[in-house]
C-alpha cells in the first residue's frame, strides 16, 4: 500500500505534528511521509474510539474491537523513525509500549523459558506461548516495534503462534522495517512454515511504503565537518551548531535506552539522533549489548569531549574501541569532538594495536563515502 492522496481526510495528531515540523523547517514536506502520517492518524482515531480494552473489558475478558495496525517499510533516512515518534506520542492509550523488535523477542524467549522451568516442576502442560502472550496482551494494547527484521529460525518459528494470540487478544501492531512483509526471513530454513505469519501480518496491518529517492539524513551531513578538535570551549559551539543542523533546529530532550532490564540515560535526543558526553558512555559500566541497543535506537550519535586514553583509563579505552566497532558495524553516523588529534587518542600501550584499527575506522566514518553510503548490517538500521 502506498500512502498517496489523503487530502480529503481530517487532520489528526500525527499529521498535525508532522505539519509543525515542516513549518519550523525541521523537515521538508514529503508527500509519502504526509500520506503515512494520515494512515497513522486513522489508527489513533480507532484507538481513541475503542473503550473495550479498558479495565472492565479486561475484567470480563471482552476482546477489544479489532484495530488494523501499520507496517512502515522503506530504506534508511526515509522518515520511518520520525513518524513512529510522532505516532507513539499521540496514541491515545496508556497501555502502549515501544521497543526494538529484537529486544522484544529476547524478552519473549526469556519469559517462555521461565514458564517452562516452573511448568516442568509443577507438571503444568499449558502451552507456554499462550501462557506468555496472555499477560502481554493484558498489559499492552498498542505494541510499537522498531526494526522488524527476522533473520533466525528461532524467531521465525515463534512469531506466528505468538501474534496469533496477541492479535486475538486485541493487540494493535505498528512496526518499522527496511524489509517488506513478503521478504521477511527470505531464504530462511523451513521458510514455508513462516509464510502463514506473513499472511497474518498483512491482514492485521496496512503496509505503507516510504520509498522515495531522498535519504534526508544524508542531506543533513552534506558539507559538514563531523569531527571537531580542541578544548570544549572551542568545540562546544561548533557541536551545538551541527546538532541543530542534524535535528532541524530541535534542541532535543532527555531520553533513555533500555538494555537487559536497566536504563541507559541519553542526555539529549531528537529526530533519531542522540547526544552524549564521553563521560556518559565511557566512564559508565556499559558493555557490548548496551552499545548495540544505542546503535539500534539511533541512526546518528554525537559524542563530545573525548580525551586521550592513557594507562589510567584502560577501561574507558576498551569501551571506546567497542563502541566505535559497534557503531561502525551498524552503519551509524557519528559526530564527535576530541581534545587531541585522532593519532594521539590511544596513549595506552596495552591497547595501542587495537586503537590503530579504531583510528582507521574513525577516519572512514568521517568520510563522504561512509556518510553517504551507510552500510547495511545484518540487522538493518531504520531511518
Amino acid at each position: 500500500m502506498l500512502a498517496s492522496d489523503h487530502s480529503t481526510l481530517p487532520e489528526g495528531p500525527v499529521s498535525a505534528g508532522y505539519g509543525q515540523l515542516v513549518a519550523t523547517g525541521a523537515l521538508r514536506d514529503d508527500p509519502q511521509q504526509r500520506g503515512a502520517a494520515h494512515v497513522l492518524d486513522a489508527v489513533t482515531r480507532s484507538l481513541g474510539e475503542d473503550t473495550s480494552g479498558g479495565f472492565m473489558g479486561r475484567l470480563f475478558r471482552r476482546p477489544p474491537a479489532p484495530v488494523k495496525g501499520v507496517y512502515l517499510v522503506g530504506d534508511v533516512g526515509r522518515g520511518k523513525t520520525m513518524l513512529m515518534d510522532l505516532f507513539f506520542e499521540a496514541a491515545p492509550t496508556r497501555r502502549k509500549r515501544r521497543v526494538h523488535f529484537h529486544e522484544f523477542m529476547d524478552e519473549v524467549h526469556e519469559k517462555i523459558a521461565q514458564f517452562r522451568a516452573v511448568a516442568k516442576s509443577s507438571g503444568d502442560d499449558t502451552d507456554p506461548v499462550a501462557a506468555v502472550a496472555g499477560p502481554l496482551a493484558d498489559d499492552i494494547r498498542l505494541l510499537c516495534l522498531d526494526e522488524f527484521h527476522v533473520n533466525d529460525i528461532t524467531n521465525a518459528m515463534l512469531l506466528g503462534r505468538l501474534f496469533e494470540h496477541l492479535f486475538g487478544r486485541g493487540v494493535v501492531l505498528v512496526a518499522t522495517s527496511n524489509v517488506s512483509p513478503d521478504r521477511l526471513y527470505e531464504n530462511g530454513l523451513n521458510r514455508q512454515l513462516f509464510l502463514p505469519f506473513i499472511s497474518l501480518l498483512e491482514q492485521r496491518t496496512a503496509v505503507v511504503s516510504l520509498n522515495g529517492p531522498t535519504d534526508y539524513r544524508r542531506l543533513k551531513f552534506e558539507g559538514e565537518q563531523v569531527f571537531q578538535f580542541g578544548p570544549p570551549e572551542q568545540t562546544g559551539p561548533q557541536m551545538e551548531k551541527l546538532w541543530l543542523r542534524l535535528t532541524g533546529g530541535i534542541a532535543g530532550q532527555p531520553g533513555s535506552v533500555q538494555s537487559l532490564g536497566r536504563t541507559i540515560p541519553v542526555p539529549r535526543t531528537a529526530m533519531g539522533a542522540a547526544r552524549f558526553s564521553a563521560t556518559n558512555l565511557l566512564d559508565s559500566p556499559l558493555g557490548a549489548r548496551d552499545f548495540l541497543r544505542i546503535a539500534q535506537a539511533f541512526d546518528t550519535v554525537m559524542i563530545e569531549n573525548i580525551s586521550a586514553f592513557d594507562r589510567t583509563r584502560s577501561d574507558a579505552s576498551k569501551r571506546f574501541i567497542l563502541l566505535i566497532d559497534t557503531l561502525y558495524d551498524r552503519g551509524v553516523r557519528l559526530a564527535a569532538s576530541f581534545a587531541v588529534p585522532l593519532e594521539q587518542l590511544g596513549a595506552d600501550d596495552k591497547t595501542r594495536f587495537e586503537f590503530a584499527r579504531t583510528v582507521s575506522r574513525l577516519i572512514e566514518m568521517s568520510s563522504e563515502d561512509y556518510l553517504n553510503n551507510r552500510k547495511q548490517a545484518h540487522t538493518d538500521t531504520n531511518g
